[in-house]
């Protein structure tokens, strides 16, 4: 994104999304940067024994972070869809909050590659990564594509 393009106001765009809604996901942005933060509710708990957040969720919030990064950096367009997603679970989620950011790692003019990582206390220590493709409105397609 260059400099003399503003920002776009991706909280409010992640507000509009019902499912993001509903799962407590907002962004936190500062400057170039965005980080998706999925606040802690008692109904994310997948397994109560341990406790840990659903893998459903995590799986949800990283594919929610993939597309807050993309609708980020092509501001303007239709949001992306996901082509295919991989979800590495790393360790169990805990009942805190959990929190995300995501890399563009390759683009085209119709496709994006992108990895996105959740962590809770230590960013150093992911509870789950993803690598995910993601289809782009092309700027000269129709818009009831």
């Amino acid at each position: 994104m260059s400099e003399d393009t503003k920002a776009p106001d991706i909280d409010a765009l992640m507000q509009a999304i019902p499912y993001a809604r509903f799962l407590g996901i907002s962004i936190d942005q500062r400057g170039n940067e965005i980080t998706t933060v999925l606040h802690f509710s008692q109904k994310l708990i997948g397994n109560p024994v341990l406790p840990a957040l659903h893998g459903g969720v995590i799986g949800a919030f990283l594919e929610t972070t993939a597309i807050a990064q993309l609708a980020f950096e092509f501001a303007g367009g239709e949001l992306p869809k996901p082509i295919g997603l991989t979800i590495d679970y790393l360790r169990s989620g805990r009942p805190v909050d959990t929190y995300g950011r995501a890399e563009i790692t390759k683009q085209g003019r119709r496709v994006a590659t992108v990895r996105a990582e959740a962590w809770q206390d230590d960013r150093a220590r992911p509870i789950a990564a993803a690598h995910g493709h993601f289809l782009l409105k092309a700027a000269d397609e129709p818009a009831d594509k």
